[in-house]
């Protein structure tokens, strides 16, 4: 950051004020007055900032009770933060922490990765092979009991420090289900949650990747998925299923590094900041891991991120077909601003755009082929949160629609089995089933078995 002079603002009560707030407004007194259209924002942020004092002085003197400095300049902060967008925060020690241990890839607690919704605590996805995952609570739920006691008005951070804790230690959590009419309890046992962001498996000829997160290690261990299917399936292989769905994003660098793993040149996502200088692009190193084989992505509106970065790139090189539902829509970038050794500054600082040109943010990722979930029974009952649905989102640009094919409304045939049906003919997941039928026609050695398969990692 440059430093110019400026001049010194008499009038303020320096005595009364703690350091924090000299300090903030020696920062103010240092932008250059350059026009008296400058001038005056000068006197009106001058103006604001004698409230903002003012503010802090009546309450931290005249509140019922008394208030830690401390408290009232956190709150401060995060209000200032809140007023941007949903996901520029301030990073507390334990914040740090918590994404230190989230990017990983392994933190305690019961598997659950939650947003704040007007005072209720609401889930976003539970991980996968987690106690949270494996007792059944699903996106969109609202927490609103913890060991029978109301949560609901109490900070996120609140809530998540008590759902964390000691591993073997149990956890009560009472949930609202949209479309259910009584609430329903959960116990849950802690335990220490290591995240696996990739696992596979082959399914007939198929290798299906399915991607959880984006960690430190999600870009190795596509990798590995993808050579280990090629040994394991082998000359027979037809192609691979990579599925994002319910990921919510994590590094860029391993978006770009997933991404790689099946292109073999061409850009592969931008970010543009705030000058139109301000342009990063990165691009494919030229390895396609599969050899060209076809690849099938599937993505839901729990996609996000990372997630909407690689399905975006792949989509646009026309290198895979995406499939599933339209995509969360988060095309924001976050960057890291230390400000002490223990806190920081995540702040939005760049859109994504794909290949094409395309902004993820708000509208997302809209899929080549629309493939409802019709196993899931209680999906059309729970509310489809994207980021369009979050207050003060940042509002995104919108794309030249070039699909031809319009809607006639009338319904798709492909589409028309009940989930009963399609459990008795063994299909728990349609949506995977489709996208690895869908790659087992293009091999008309073998029919697929749908029931056969054989686990990698």
């Amino acid at each position: 950051m440059d430093e110019v002079e400026g001049r010194k603002r008499v009038g303020w009560r320096l005595g009364t004020l703690a350091p924090w707030a000299i300090a903030a407004l020696a920062l103010a007194a240092i932008v250059p007055v350059s026009s008296a259209v400058e001038a005056s924002r000068q006197n009106d942020t001058y103006r604001q900032l004698d409230t903002l004092i003012d503010v802090f002085l009546r309450v931290r003197e005249a509140y019922v009770e008394p208030v830690d400095d401390a408290k009232l300049i956190q709150g401060a902060i995060n209000g200032m933060l809140a007023s941007l967008d949903p996901h520029s925060t301030y990073l507390d020690a334990r914040d740090t922490e918590n994404m230190r241990s989230q990017t990983d890839g392994e933190y305690g607690g019961l598997g659950l990765t939650v947003t704040a919704e007007d005072g209720a605590v609401k889930v976003v996805s539970p991980t996968d092979e987690t106690p949270a995952a494996r007792a059944g609570i699903k996106a969109g739920d609202f927490i609103t009991h913890l060991d029978g006691e109301l949560i609901f008005g109490s900070s996120l951070n609140e809530a998540v420090d008590r759902m964390r804790g000691r591993p073997g230690t149990q956890i009560r959590l009472t949930v609202v289900r949209p479309g259910v009419q009584k609430p329903m309890d959960f116990t849950l046992t802690r335990e220490i949650i290591r995240i696996r962001p990739v696992r596979f498996e082959a399914r007939g000829n198929v290798g299906v990747i399915r991607v959880s997160s984006f960690n430190r290690q999600t870009g190795e261990a596509v990798r590995m998925g993808v050579s280990t299917l090629a040994k394991q399936i082998g000359p027979d292989l037809v192609g691979y299923v990579l599925d994002l769905r319910s990921n919510p994003g994590g590094l860029l660098d391993q978006a770009i590094e997933v991404a790689d793993a099946f292109m073999t040149r061409g850009e592969i996502v931008s970010q543009r900041g705030r000058s139109r200088s301000d342009v990063e692009r990165y691009f494919a190193r030229g390895a396609d891991l599969t050899g060209g084989l076809p690849v099938v992505v599937l993505i839901d509106e729990g996609s996000a991120s990372a997630a909407e970065i690689v399905a975006g790139a792949l989509q646009d090189h026309r290198r895979a077909l995406v499939i599933g539902q339209r995509s969360f829509g988060k095309g924001s970038v976050q960057t890291l601003i230390p400000l002490s050794p223990e806190t920081g500054l995540r702040l939005t600082t760049a859109r994504y755009y794909t290949p094409a040109g395309r902004s993820v943010q708000e509208e997302g990722i809209v899929p080549d082929i629309v493939v409802p979930q019709l196993t899931d029974e209680t999906r059309n009952d729970r509310p489809r949160v994207r980021e369009a649905d979050l207050r003060n989102h940042l509002i995104g640009e919108r794309n030249a629609d070039d699909r031809l094919v319009e809607d006639d409304g009338k319904p798709d045939p492909r589409f028309a089995e009940t989930a009963e049906q399609l459990k008795a003919r063994g299909i728990t997941d349609f949506q995977l089933d489709y996208a690895v039928r869908m790659l087992a026609r293009l091999d008309d050695r073998a029919p697929l078995a749908t029931a056969e398969v054989r686990r990698g990692r």
